[in-house]
């Protein structure tokens, strides 16, 4: 119960800081691209969805960026089709629920709202209520169950795998941000400052300070927050994508 108010809060808060920074706002410069290549299930990639990339849409940023999701991450195509993702068929299934919100509600305040809530419920463990966002957002269900259903997912997803294919440098791990092109590496969550380093209009308010920080290279006594690329289990052992069907 807990769990859901808190929930229920924190998509309240990011429903209005969404709606408050939909609105068309004149920039002076070119947008900066800012590319997110994650997996649904890898908990540093949920924990930044969660806790950091929300701030972009508090502080205004979200004006001067083009936010891209690609939700493939360490997945697999195997020699007879099928995907096989890192952390199991779940994820396969998420990774593709995403794709088809993100065709579904092509408007990034809108998508990511529905993201957003599968990841807390990633977080908080309760990831197998997932179609319990469609309530928590207020958006219909049938868009995307009926994307997952026909297999049009599933042509999204092949599209997000060359995306990730294409990078050059190949990403290594995910969460793998990318700013006009250029990896973040291990400083992904200090993301904001490249952002406003990149932009080439009259910096935002938001920007203020952010310009002024160093990249935080010293994190002494942490875990490595990634999932590598090289943790991906064998075809046998690891989820393949079995097609299952949604209802609304």
């Amino acid at each position: 119960m807990a769990s859901s108010r808190r929930l229920g809060l924190g998509l309240l808060l990011l429903i209005l800081l969404c709606h408050v920074f939909s609105t068309p706002v004149v920039v002076s410069g070119r947008k900066v691209s800012l590319s997110l290549y994650y997996e649904a299930l890898c908990p540093f990639c949920s924990s930044f969805i969660v806790n950091h990339l929300p701030k972009i849409f508090s502080n205004g940023l979200i004006s001067i960026v083009d936010l891209d999701f690609i939700p493939f991450g360490n997945a697999m195509l195997d020699p007879n089709g099928s995907i096989s993702c890192q952390h199991g068929q779940y994820e396969c299934l998420l990774n593709t629920v995403e794709a088809c919100a993100i065709s579904s509600w092509p408007i990034v305040q809108q998508h990511f709202r529905f993201i957003y809530c599968i990841e807390h419920l990633v977080e908080e463990g309760q990831y197998t209520n997932w179609e319990a966002c469609f309530q928590q957002t207020g958006f219909g269900s049938k868009p995307v169950i009926d994307c997952y259903n026909s297999g049009y997912g599933d042509e999204l997803e092949l599209q997000y795998k060359a995306k990730t294919d294409a990078l050059q440098p190949p990403h290594i791990y995910v969460p793998w941000l990318v700013v006009n092109g250029q990896p973040l590496y291990e400083d992904y969550e200090n993301f904001e400052h490249y952002v406003c380093k990149a932009y080439d209009g009259v910096p935002p308010r938001a920007c203020e300070g952010l310009l002024l920080r160093t990249s935080e290279k010293e994190k002494p006594n942490k875990e490595e927050p990634f999932c590598y690329i090289d943790g991906v289990i064998s075809p046998s052992a690891a989820g393949k994508k079995h097609k299952m069907e949604l209802h609304y």
